[in-house]
């Protein structure tokens, strides 16, 4: 082992230095500056280089956590691009958005006396670095096949799984409705969190490896989708998920309840230079606004820290339990309550009030009862406890579901689970249509960027595995 390792016990674990919350609530910039290169090699040399490394394992890509960390700290940075390239097609989209407080840093082996190794900063030092120094190549297949695959959606998932299928010398075609690649990267994610030109330089290496994009193309209305599989030996359906799941309660029809993705997606349009008329019009611009963010994921969590930035009067974020049961990551919180949102814990929205547009949330108290079958406490409500936030604008950010892509697709074939999220069989990862495959959100329901890009991989995996085996005449069932 280098004698670099194990440093954990003479240095502190440390963060890249972070932008104090007066600075930066004045803008949609990233919060964390970069790692310089002795300070990524100094934490980086904090890995214990354990024999069992849980980073790894709770990482849902299985990241070489270690190796790479190893080689960061003895300064063969290409190397170690290379280690974290192997396992990941966007490291430096994942280690600037990934909860690696739940994920691998959660689970460090040294977390407990010593503070875990600060992972996500160092992974993206070491993207940007093979960025600078010319190490990242657009795919350059051995061989063209003349096969071609379509994926419908240009988001995590999409991306992840187009660029494995061209490296293996695919023709792919990535269909996306909207105008701009990367799905939610691009206008669900603020870019204090990640910066879009980051996802558009990503979105132009797949370009440049030959990937054809077809944007502003809505499935059903521009192309069929009985089209696209014509065009195509086979297909993955990748669309992500979006509709905002509704909250029924008295007055949520009111003028100024709105769903986060359409509050961020303005905002993120906005930031991007575009016309946005909801915006523009003041619907769905928090200056000057008392904001009610109703739920306690990430998603609320981009929502009440982009009001902040859009200078709202005041920003109050409820959430039916209690801090420590979050489903959010814990340093975005953390990050929210330095610049000044206000937390109503075990809180849950009765009423929204108001003659035409919403003017105000009575909100109840909640105490946490006995673990439902979850292990999880069940919220239940303190009778007369209900009180009043003034609100101009209310986001919900309560998840998402997914929409009903028979229907969209006009393909009643298409099977979909009782959660609504497309049926397929595990193993094979195909629909019950022959040659159609899915992966990410649409499968799982909404969830981590990371679990789209290793779905996005494993999909690849299996159109590639049943791709061949036709060309071989061998009969592959479907489902």
């Amino acid at each position: 082992m280098s004698s670099k390792m194990l440093q954990f016990v003479k240095t502190e674990k440390q963060m890249p230095e972070k932008r104090t919350a007066a600075e930066r609530a004045k803008d949609f910039d990233e919060i964390y500056a970069d790692f310089s290169k002795a300070k990524a090699e100094e934490q980086a040399s904090r890995c214990s280089q354990c024999g069992v490394p849980f980073c790894q394992v709770n990482c849902p890509l299985h990241n070489n956590i270690p190796d790479w960390l190893m080689l960061t700290a003895e300064n063969r940075m290409q190397e170690a691009y290379e280690v974290s390239a192997a396992t990941n097609n966007m490291p430096e989209i994942c280690g600037r958005i990934c909860p690696q407080d739940r994920l691998c840093e959660g689970n460090c082996v040294i977390e407990k006396g010593f503070e875990s190794v600060t992972i996500g900063a160092v992974e993206k030092h070491i993207t940007e670095t093979a960025f600078e120094n010319g190490w990242v190549k657009p795919a350059a297949p051995a061989i063209e096949r003349e096969q071609s695959v379509g994926v419908i959606g240009a988001g995590p998932a999409g991306m992840a799984a187009a660029d494995m299928l061209r490296r293996r010398g695919y023709q792919v075609t990535i269909y996306d409705r909207y105008d701009r690649a990367g799905g939610l990267l691009i206008y669900g994610i603020p870019g204090f969190k990640l910066e879009k030109d980051i996802v558009e330089r990503r979105a132009r290496l797949l370009a440049d490896g030959g990937i054809t994009f077809k944007l502003n193309c809505n499935i059903g209305t521009d192309i069929s989708f009985a089209e696209i599989r014509e065009q195509h030996d086979a297909v993955l359906i990748a669309t992500g998920v979006y509709k905002a799941r509704d909250i029924d309660l008295p007055g949520a029809e009111l003028d100024g309840v709105v769903p986060a993705l359409s509050y961020l997606t303005a905002s993120n349009r906005k930031s991007l230079g575009d016309e946005v008329a909801e915006f523009d019009n003041g619907m769905l611009d928090a200056k000057g606004k008392n904001i009610v963010v109703i739920g306690g994921g990430d998603t609320a969590m981009d929502c009440v820290r982009t009001a902040i930035r859009q200078e709202a009067n005041s920003v109050t974020c409820l959430y039916r339990r209690n801090k420590a049961n979050m489903p959010g990551s814990q340093r975005e919180v953390a990050n929210a309550e330095e610049e000044g949102v206000d937390f109503q814990w075990l809180s849950a929205p009765q009423e929204f009030t108001g003659s035409d547009k919403v003017e105000a949330v009575l909100a109840q108290r909640i105490h946490l009862g006995q673990p439902d079958e979850t292990g999880r406490q069940v919220p239940q409500i303190i009778e007369d406890s209900t009180y009043e936030l003034k609100a101009d604008l209310v986001i919900k950010a309560l998840g998402f579901d997914p929409e009903d892509l028979p229907t969209m697709f006009n393909e009643p074939a298409l099977r979909v689970s009782k959660w609504g999220t497309v049926a397929i069989d595990w193993k094979s990862m195909m629909t019950d249509l022959p040659g159609v495959f899915a992966a990410g959100d649409i499968v799982r329901g909404a969830s981590l960027v990371v679990w789209g890009v290793r779905d996005g991989r494993d999909a690849a995996e299996r159109i590639d595995a049943y791709i061949q085996a036709e060309l071989r005449g061998e009969t592959k069932a479907a489902g």
